[in-house]
Order: structure tokens, then sequence, then C-alpha cells
């Protein structure tokens, strides 16, 4: 079901990586790779992304049980933003395969923001007539700043099409923006690390991250914002080895 790419590490606990929507396991790259240092290292491709199947559903009930197909013993899992979203309701649900749990920049919560206006952007790009990944960036029109060049990240330029399921995405956006009701609780480690100049984690959700981990500590990265790992990556992987014990 989920493209992998695995980063060979000693023995020990191994470590699944689960990027945000409309990223890919290949944005986790340089990260994973420091991070094999002192473990196995398992980025996927969410569905709907990257090389993995398309399919008419992105629940985030769906998303944990591909996650828990990936896994084959208990493992270390760390998710940003969708991602995070999908590993806790994988924790919630299938706690036994969650060593620690590491949830960067997102809650357990509703949020009022659509992500529409990047996939109306991705859908006005003629991709028969763009000769160069400039011309599709020129296309994509004004976005906030980074975030042509990421959403580039996922454009095959010799098949001419965006390795992203844009019409299920667009379907399912309440989804992915909501958060399910899950029953159960992950009493292991968990760490919520988030962006110090993002406000995608407020307070007003702590009571509910207590309720459903109880364990959770949080942390937050000087000078980030929401892409914390892409902004500030050896902090943030300095706090991830950290609360690894690495």
């Amino acid at each position: 079901m989920l493209n992998t790419v695995t980063y060979d590490g000693p023995a020990g606990t191994p470590l699944l990586i689960a990027h945000g929507l409309f990223g890919s396991a290949r944005n986790w790259g340089v990260i994973a790779k420091r991070l094999s240092e002192t473990r196995a290292v398992i980025t996927v491709d969410m569905r709907n992304h990257g090389g993995s199947a398309w399919c008419a559903s992105h629940s985030y009930a769906d998303m944990a049980t591909d996650l828990a197909n990936v896994i084959t013993e208990p493992t270390d899992v760390l998710g940003h933003s969708m991602g995070g979203k999908a590993a806790m309701v994988l924790a919630l649900q299938n706690p036994a395969l969650v060593n620690r749990l590491i949830v960067a920049d997102i809650a357990p919560v509703t949020y009022t923001h659509s992500q529409n206006e990047p996939i109306a952007a991705m859908r006005q790009v003629d991709l028969n007539a763009i000769t160069s990944r400039s011309d599709a960036k020129e296309q994509l029109g004004a976005l906030e700043p980074g975030v042509a060049d990421f959403l580039l990240q996922s454009l095959d330029m010799k098949e001419r099409r965006w390795r992203l399921n844009l019409d299920v995405l667009a379907a399912e956006m309440d989804k992915i923006i909501g958060f399910p009701d899950v029953t159960g609780v992950f009493n292991g480690p968990t760490f919520f690390l988030s962006g110090a100049n993002s406000d995608y984690v407020q307070p007003g959700a702590r009571p509910k991250i207590k309720r459903l981990f109880p364990a959770a500590k949080f942390a937050k990265i000087p000078g980030a914002g929401h892409w914390l790992h892409a902004e500030k990556p050896r902090e943030f992987e300095a706090a991830v080895s950290a609360f690894l014990g690495t």
C-alpha cells in the first residue's frame, strides 16, 4: 500500500516518519539519514501522495491502518501535521505497535483553515505546456513564501503529472483538517514538538492532548513555524534525538 524508503542503522527500535499534506518520504531524506546514525529509519509516502496507492478515502483511520501495515515490530513513530494526526490515531488504536510518539506541530483538533488554495494552484498549471519547473512555478501564482517550491517537489516533469491525488485530497479536505472521534488512550512516552512561530498547537488543546496522551511532554523550537523540520533541521533533529534517548 505505502511506498517506503528505509535508511539502515544500528540495531534497536526503528523510527517511522509520516509526512504532512502535499509532502513525501523524500522531503525527510536528510533528517532521516542523520537520524539513521543511531537507528533504522523508515520514511513513507502517505496514501494519495508520492509513490503510494491512490485511494478513494483519505481518512485518518485509513491512514493509521496504512502505517500499522508497515510496522513489523514496536516502533518509534514521528508524524508532522497530517502525518502527526495519522500517527496519533495509530497510537490510540494500536498502542502495542508504538513505542514512543513524536507529534510535530499539530494537535488532535479540528482546524478551520482549508488547504484547498494549493490544490487550486496546482490544478491551474497546464502540465502539457510547461517545459521546466520554473514554468510551473510561474503558473502556480501567488502563494505563501516557500509553498510553491514545496509543491513542486511533487511534480513529475517526465510524466507531466502531480504525484498527488488532488481530486481525493480536495474531496476529503474536511477529514484532513478535522480529527476523528477516537476511543482509547496512549500511555507511552509522547512528545509534542512545535514551532514557536506557529499557531497550530494552541494552549486550549492541551487538556485534550493530556486526556488522550497522559505522558505528553511539550517543547517549542525558537524561530520555527509550521514547517519546523525544514526551517530548523538541526534543532529539530537534536530535539527528536534527545527525546528518543540517543
